[in-house]
């Protein structure tokens, strides 16, 4: 059950990366020419196929379905996003989309040391994934862990999320409207007594 529910993890990370990229394709070749990786022809062919891999390779994890081969192509995965993002790190490029979920529309981008740890972790942890397969999960077992993993996908979304709006340390969005609605119900009166 515990291996279903890792796989999970890792196959429902997939899922998030891999689904908004299949749905913006020119965004995605943006995002791969911009770490100057690859020749232009293989940033097209990377940019085609890197949606469809990653969603085939998340629902085999999440499913089940090919252990050892599924885990093995998320480490692949993972590696090369390593690679990627250390490479440029280490040249001092950070003004880049990292492309890991979805791309930047409304944020500076910004690659960081974060970045290429947390693909490096899931990497080392697909690779164990991959060397310790057992030979057979029940499906029921299948079913409770990987539901339990992707529980734990959507907690992190979740927390992720609220984490955007909340800013613990600062005042809440609300307090910033508070003195726009004090005004507006200043107005509103003064027009309505007609100070």
């Amino acid at each position: 059950m515990f291996w279903a529910m890792v796989a999970s993890i890792l196959g429902g990370t997939l899922l998030l990366a891999g689904i908004p990229k299949l749905r913006d394709r020119d965004g995605l070749l943006t995002v791969v020419k911009g770490y100057r990786l690859l020749p232009d022809r293989m940033e097209r062919v990377v940019a085609g196929s890197l949606p469809l891999v990653e969603v085939l390779v998340g629902t085999a994890l999440i499913l089940g379905i090919a252990g050892v081969w599924a885990a093995s192509g998320a480490a692949l995965l993972f590696a090369a996003f390593t690679f990627g993002l250390t490479v440029n790190l280490a040249r001092g490029r950070r003004d880049l989309d990292c492309g890991c979920f979805a791309f930047s529309a409304h944020e500076v981008p910004r690659i960081g040391w974060f970045h290429a740890a947390r693909a490096a972790s899931f990497a080392v942890t697909a690779l164990v994934l991959a060397a310790t397969h057992p030979s057979g999960i029940a499906p029921l077992e299948q079913l409770i862990g990987a539901s339990a993993g992707l529980l734990i996908v959507l907690a992190v979304v979740a927390v992720v999320q609220i984490r955007s709006v909340v800013h613990f340390g600062r005042r809440p969005v609300d307090d910033y409207l508070t003195s726009a609605s004090i005004r507006l119900r200043a107005v509103s009166t003064e027009s309505k007594y007609g100070s």
